[in-house]
């Protein structure tokens, strides 16, 4: 791991930084590229705009690690009257929640009540729920809660991370169980028994992976293979893959960060066959995120940069 990566992730799990930084105004500044605003309406603004141009929207609030029971609730019944103003409004917005963000810590059997009772909401309003991954240490809990979810409806997915050794047969469990996938490669701080340290081998097994998401034991049983990154190259990859395994360019459904290479969102989005969506975060509790996501790249921290000295 870059001595640059380990210092951002560290400071992603600072408090003092936390409490400190968003306050900054070039913090603040800067953060507005990545995200349209803290509110849902900043949300569904976005995601109309984007909608004019042709690409559908996922959305997640930001948040995590809740430590009332009553900011859980909260949160739910936030994605709950979220996901009917989507539906009003008739976009194509699917969301996308964080455990952790809906009790996890606290109470499983509460977190796992409302995981499924907003994807029967989303399977009645004819959308799909996503569950993020955080941590290695919440896996099998969060892959047990989304299991019991798709027991209930069928449109249910969970974000794999790529870094993690266990991936590959927590991938081959999600295509038995039908539960489509977002593959990413992984934006948390994890020891080396647990996730590749090597960006090259992370790479490499993101794309082995990708192979069996496209495959045609994946084909046979329609799973959803998404592939969440903004890496050009293996995004190419992936779909002259498919294309040599027969499998259609819809197959491969892009992720991608709201405000990151938006002319290469275009390109792809009307370049025709490959499916992409945009991720619209949002929310007061951003920091933690942001600073993941200048992990992510370091093109992202040069437009820090040129923000703090422009």
């Amino acid at each position: 791991m870059s001595v640059m990566r380990s210092v951002l992730l560290a400071g992603s799990q600072n408090a003092w930084l936390r409490e400190r930084a968003p306050k900054l105004p070039f913090v603040r500044r800067a953060v507005t590229r990545f995200m349209p605003g803290e509110q849902l309406d900043d949300m569904l603004r976005a995601a109309a705009t984007l909608r004019a141009q042709g690409i559908p929207a996922v959305y997640t609030r930001l948040g995590e690690n809740v430590t009332d029971p009553a900011e859980a609730d909260a949160v739910a019944t936030h994605y709950h009257d979220a996901i009917d103003r989507v539906h009003a409004q008739g976009a194509d917005c699917e969301p996308s929640v964080k455990l952790t963000q809906l009790g996890l810590d606290l109470d499983v059997e509460r977190c796992a009540a409302h995981v499924v009772a907003l994807a029967v909401q989303a399977h009645a309003r004819g959308t799909y729920l996503w569950v993020d991954m955080e941590q290695s240490a919440y896996v099998d809990r969060t892959l047990a809660i989304v299991g019991r979810a798709r027991a209930a409806v069928p449109r249910v997915g969970v974000c794999l991370q790529a870094y993690l050794h266990r991936t590959p047969a927590d991938l081959r469990a999600m295509i038995r169980e039908g539960i489509g996938v977002r593959l990413v490669k992984g934006a948390y701080a994890e020891p080396a028994d647990v996730a590749l340290p090597s960006k090259a081998d992370v790479d490499a097994q993101f794309f082995r992976l990708a192979q069996d998401m496209v495959s045609d034991e994946a084909r046979r049983v329609n799973f959803r293979a998404v592939f969440g990154t903004h890496d050009t190259g293996l995004i190419s990859r992936i779909r002259a893959h498919a294309g040599t395994v027969g499998a259609p360019a819809a197959d491969c459904e892009f992720h991608l960060l709201y405000g990151i290479q938006r002319d290469a969102q275009l390109a792809l989005a009307r370049e025709g066959g490959a499916r992409v969506r945009v991720l619209i975060a949002y929310g007061a509790y951003w920091f933690p995120w942001y600073m993941r996501r200048l992990a992510e790249r370091p093109a992202n921290v040069w437009f820090v940069a040129k923000n703090l000295f422009g």
